[in-house]
């Protein structure tokens, strides 16, 4: 019965089952916000840009992460100060120009500002640990995890944690 099994299988099945063992990498969006560096998952990531501030266009009586509206690609989209949503301080120079990553949650899409755009990290899936204890109590919600790399912290963020945010809601 055994020799009947070991013909079924396919030809390299052992080789697919010790694949499987192997620790699963996942990618991120690296940025800062101010002297934090944070984390986006990659597939909750449409693009990240640069654009002028004259292009925000600010609407009245929103919290103050919500920096205005924006013309992408023929869509309307929210601008967010992700630093300022999640209680960060924020040490932006003056500048005529916006980093913004452009973060897709099933249907919604959020320009989020960010201070600078680092570029793309793959980690194994067991980087990812508990946040610290002294991590602030009020941004826990929105995280993942962190990822421990040299002396930094890196922050992975939750984009469907971020868009359940109060200064969000309604969307």
């Amino acid at each position: 019965m055994s020799n009947l099994l070991a013909k079924l299988q396919p030809r390299g099945s052992q080789a697919l089952a010790s694949q499987d063992l192997s620790p699963q990498t996942h990618s991120y969006l690296r940025f800062s916000l101010g002297s934090q560096s944070a984390l986006l998952p990659t597939q909750q990531v449409q693009e990240a840009i640069a654009t002028p501030v004259a292009r925000i266009t600010a609407m009245p009586n929103l919290p103050p992460a919500m920096l205005g509206l924006i013309n992408r690609r023929s869509r309307v989209l929210w601008v967010v100060d992700l630093a300022l949503l999640l209680g960060l301080p924020t040490a932006y120079p003056n500048s005529q120009q916006y980093n913004l990553v452009l973060m897709q949650v099933g249907t919604v899409t959020v320009a989020l500002r960010v201070s600078h755009i680092d570029g793309i990290l793959s980690l194994p899936a067991q980087h990812l640990q508990p946040a610290p204890t002294h991590v602030p109590p009020g941004l826990v919600p929105f995280l993942r995890g962190c990822v421990r790399q040299d002396s930094d912290v890196l922050l992975a963020l939750d984009g469907e944690a971020l868009l359940r945010a109060p200064a969000l809601q309604p969307l």
